[in-house]
Parts: C-alpha cells; structure tokens; sequence
C-alpha cells in the first residue's frame, strides 16, 4: 500500500464522521417529511454501526440529539397548547413570547420522550441478569463447573471436543460469552499443550501459567474487533506454521478443539433470553412495538423455544468439526478399546491439578451458587405460560406487574447484601463476616455498561419509526411478499443477517432490522414472532471471520487458525444455523408462539 492510500486510511474513521451526515442529508432535505427524517438518522447509525466510526454505545446515543432536533418525537400535550395560544386574543409580541417559551418546552419534552426510552425494563433485565453473572464469575463458580466436567468426560480428543462445548455453552447461557471462552481457551491450550508434546511434562502446564499468553500478548493486532478489512490479510499468514511439531493430525485436532470454544460460546448464548444482546433486543422490541403482547417472550417462553435449538445446533456443530478436522476414527478419536497413553494421562493430571488448586467451595461460592439457583427458579416459575405462576399467586395481581427484570434486580440486590463469610457471625465473640458476595467496584470493573446504552438506542430507534410513521410506510412497500412462501422469507432473512452479522455488531444487527421485520410482518399478515425470532437468532451466528465476534478473536490469537480455517468451518456452521432455527419455529415454535394465526396484538389499530 502506497504512503498516500495508507495516509487516508489512517483518517478513515474522520472521513465517514464528517461526510455520511452531508451524503445523506438531501433524504430529509428533499422529502420533507418526518418519515424521511426518521430514516435519515437510521441510515446514519447504520453507516456509523457498520464502521465503528464511533464506539457502538456512542452512536446509540443519536437519537436522544437528533429525534427532538426533527421533530420526529414530540409532545402531544405541548403542541395543542401551542395551537391554543396561537388563537388566544393576546398582543403580537406576548403571543410570540408565549410561542417562544411553547417551543421550547415541546423541544424539553421531545428530549424526555427519547430518552426514557434508554432505561426500560429490558435494560434492567440485563442489569439484573449481568450482576448475577458477574458475582459467579468474580467467585470462579464458572471454573469449578467447567473443570468438573472436565474431569467427568475424559481427554479422549472427540470426548473432550464434546466436554469443552457442552461446558462453554452451558456457561455463555448465564454469562458473557466473551469470558466465558477467555476462561475456557487457557483451559484448553494447558490439556492440548500435554496431548501434544513429544514427552509428557514433568510438571503440568496449568490454566494459570497458560493464560498469560492472552489475545493481548499474543496477538496485539486484535485488540479492537471488527475494526479492519485489511488485517484479515495479515492475520492469514500468522498461522501458518505450525506450533505442534509439524505433526499435521495433531495441528488439524488443535484446529477443532479452539474453534469448539468460540462456536459453542455463540451456540449457548442463543438458549437463554439474557444469554445475548440480540435476544435482549427482541424482548425490548416485543414490547416497544407491540404493548399488548401479554409477555409472549418471556425467560420460560424463550427457553423452552431456543434451548432444544441450542442442542440441535451444539450436536451437528460437534459432528462437523469432528468430521473437518478430526475424521470419524472411533478407535483414534474416541479411544474404543485403546489404553489411555501416558501423554492422555499427563493431560487429565492438568484438568485435575487445576480443580485441586481451587480448593474446597467456600460460603461465598455457596451463597452465589444458590442465589444463582433462586435466580432461575423464579424465572422459569414466574409465569411459566401452561399454569399459573407464582407472581400472580404472591401479589394478588396481573404477572406482568412483576416483570423477569423484577426478578433480576431482586436478586441481585442479596449480591451486594449478603456476607461473604456468614458463619463468622456465629461464632463467639462475633468476628467480621467479610465483604459482600459483590462490591460495587468488582461490579463497575466488569459490567459492560456500553450495552445499556446500546439497547436503548435500539428501543429509541424503534420508538421513533414507529411514532414517525416509517414502520408503517416500509410495512407497505413489502405488500408484495405476501405472494412468497413464509418459509422463504424467513430463510432468505435469516441468510441476510447472518451474513450482515459478521462484519456488524450482533445487538447493531438485531437493533436495525427488528422493526423492519415487525413492519413487514403486519403488512404481509404474518405472525410477527414468526419472522422475528428465528431472525434475532441468526444475528448471534458469526462464524466465518476473526473479527466477528469477541470469542472468534479470543480463540484465534492463539495461532492454531488461519482466517481460511474459521471460514471454511464457519460457513457451513451458518448453514448449520440457519436450517436448524428454520426447523426450530416451524415445528414446536409453531405450537408454543400460535404461529399459525395473526394474534390481535399485533394489529396497527390495535398496538
């Protein structure tokens, strides 16, 4: 690249602040209208999404400026008070002091419109729900587990493969995905660093040692995701030689188990409502666009729908890549009938030496463990859909007065409540029972707050086509696929955002396209979760690039992976996806959602 090419490249990010607004303002200019306004500032966050321009959470905060700005959200109130001092029998001047002063509080209240729309029940759901996730993981709860079943599978390579992805995902379903893989990946290379030395070690390479050769040390260039086309080329030849030896079985099997990580942290983060940003969006949008939806996604209600689908996928993702990288040589990759070698032996040393150095679980491991439990429990039971739940019995009232963001901060409040070390208040003389389970400095460290602000930009974005009028218009330009086969649709939308997923943000993805899709739904007389759902699905499928998602860079600044390796493996992993959520909505989502019919809730008049 010439000096010249890569001077502009380095100002790229002040090019597409400062020019996209000017490419797009005839859109508003020319039109005129408050539709073409509102997509105006979609178009632009879109832009700016896409780039990464501005930090995600940033560019989220758009319409707080720019929604009062256009007048796309105004208070209705302060406008027929404007129109009453317009006709009041007063002088020029006090009528254009009054409409002055008018003008400005309707622009105060557009401002207050928008941003109440950055702090809902979704965003406390995922405050609540985070808190919980932190706590275990501040306790190493997650390691313990993870470790346990470890030592229960065994290193076989195709029973360990399944070990590593049965615990990732069952761990992405309550915490973040992005700790969940940076946990488990030192976790690996320590065994792999065992099966695939020539000698056994005399002393095992433990998780602690290990993780010190993190993403940062190892591999610099991928500190910021999704920020690059041009290192793709770069990072394509930092892999090239292998670190195992040169034995190429043993490089193809180290192959799979780090791409088993990433993928089934992406898998299991879909079964659970707050497992991942898009499945937050959805839930936010459900009731952004459709008040009346009587909480048809709920954390039971997604459960029961997206976790056989998390199991489907896991099982043929498993099935893949033991048939891309390993074969299907029972006797090599299952061990039938084979002793255990002494570097097998070395290697289950590794994982058992790990779990021995935690120790025995302390109270405050207990008390997470079973504020944990609680957690889920009153999740699932709260309003369960088959039978009354417990909120209706206990408060005498509607369930959804008392929300699944109701559940999460009740919880998480016992966090920053309970003693870490209970049992010295029994003692005599009482001794000081430690700090709470969770501080509020641990908390501030670890809580990604940029989402908050992501998800309220996306219900602010939605709030505002709808009140513009946009949702409407673009439901009307999709009359036409009414003619189409609903299946079609939904796979060729899937196929769009899992494409558009990997290269995007996954909450960007999920925030743009939801309420076109809810549109389109009531235009077209579909069910909306019909589209909806297996849609906000597919934003969680980036599977091909490094840059996709945080897990993909994570597992590929070890160095086992080319991008052509991720790739090749991830294309049929969107596949995989793809027709397996198709199958998941039109099957038993079918039954669970009533898919068959278009619910009155999602009426134009009616919502």
């Amino acid at each position: 690249m010439s000096p010249i090419l890569k001077s502009l490249w380095t100002f790229k990010h002040g090019f597409i602040l400062a020019f996209t607004p000017l490419i797009l303002l005839p859109l508003p200019l020319v039109n005129g209208t408050t539709e073409a306004s509102c997509a105006y500032v979609i178009l632009l966050m879109a832009v700016y999404w896409c780039t990464e321009a501005l930090p995600l959470a940033i560019t989220a905060l758009l319409p707080a400026l720019l929604f009062p700005l256009f007048g796309i959200m105004q208070s209705k109130q302060v406008d027929v008070a404007a129109r009453e001092c317009a006709r009041a029998p007063c002088t020029e001047w006090v009528g254009g002091w009054v409409g002055g002063v008018v003008s400005l509080i309707n622009w105060s209240c557009a401002v207050l419109q928008v941003c109440v729309q950055y702090l809902r029940d979704t965003n406390m759901l995922f405050v609540g729900g985070l808190l919980v996730a932190v706590a275990v993981e501040h306790w190493n709860l997650h390691k313990r587990i993870a470790l346990r079943v470890l030592l229960v599978v065994g290193v076989r390579p195709a029973l360990l493969m399944l070990g590593f992805m049965g615990v990732t995902s069952f761990l992405s379903m309550w915490i973040s995905n992005t700790a969940t893989t940076a946990m488990m990946v030192p976790i690996m290379q320590a065994v792999l660093e065992q099966l695939d030395s020539p000698e056994p070690l005399l002393e095992p390479v433990g998780c602690s040692q290990v993780s010190s050769r993190g993403p940062e040390t190892r591999r610099p260039q991928l500190a910021k995701y999704k920020d690059a086309v041009v290192v793709l080329s770069s990072l394509d030849t930092a892999a090239e030689t292998p670190r195992h030896g040169g034995d190429a079985e043993r490089w193809r099997v180290c192959k799979g188990m780090t791409l088993c990580v990433c993928y089934a942290a992406s898998i299991g983060g879909t079964a659970t409502l707050t497992g991942t940003g898009p499945n937050l969006v959805l839930k936010g949008q459900m009731n952004q666009l459709f008040p009346q939806n009587a909480d048809v996604i709920n954390f039971a209600s997604w459960f029961g729908f997206a976790f056989p689908n998390m199991l489907i996928m896991l099982t043929l993702a498993w099935l893949w890549l033991q048939f891309l990288f390993m074969g299907f040589d029972f006797r090599k990759t299952w061990g039938c009938g084979v002793m255990k070698t002494e570097k097998e032996i070395a290697a289950y040393n590794v994982i058992r030496e790990e779990h021995r150095l935690l120790g025995p679980m302390s109270s405050g491991e207990l008390s997470v463990l079973a504020l944990f439990i609680l957690l889920v429990g009153l999740w699932f039971t709260r309003d369960p859909g088959f039978t009354t739940g417990w909120a209706s019995h206990a408060f005498n009232s509607d369930a959804e007065f008392v929300t699944d963001a109701t559940v999460a901060v009740f919880v998480a409040l016992f966090l920053f409540v309970l003693p870490s070390e209970p049992s010295r208040l029994f003692r005599w003389p009482p001794a000081d029972p430690g700090p709470a389970l969770l501080t509020w400095k641990v908390a501030q460290k670890k809580m990604p707050w940029n989402i908050v602000l992501l998800l309220g930009g996306g219900f602010a974005l939605a709030k505002g086509s709808e009140v513009s009028g946009l949702s409407t218009w673009m439901g009307n330009q999709l009359t036409p696929l009414h003619s189409i086969p609903a299946w079609a649709i939904v796979i060729i939308l899937c196929l769009l955002i899992a494409t558009l997923t990997e290269c995007t943000s996954n909450v960007a993805t999920a925030t743009l396209f939801l309420p076109v899709l809810a549109s389109m739904s009531q235009s077209t007389g579909l069910n909306p979760l019909y589209v909806m759902v297996p849609c906000t699905l597919s934003a969680s499928f980036a599977f091909m690039l490094p840059v996709a998602t945080p897990p993909n860079a994570i597992v590929f600044s070890y160095g086992d992976l080319k991008v052509s390796d991720m790739a090749k493996a991830g294309f049929m992993m969107n596949i995989i996806g793809i027709l397996c959520t198709t199958l998941a909505i039109n099957t038993w989502g079918r039954a669970m959602f009533h898919l068959d019919s278009f619910p009155a809730w999602a009426n134009r008049t009616g919502s």
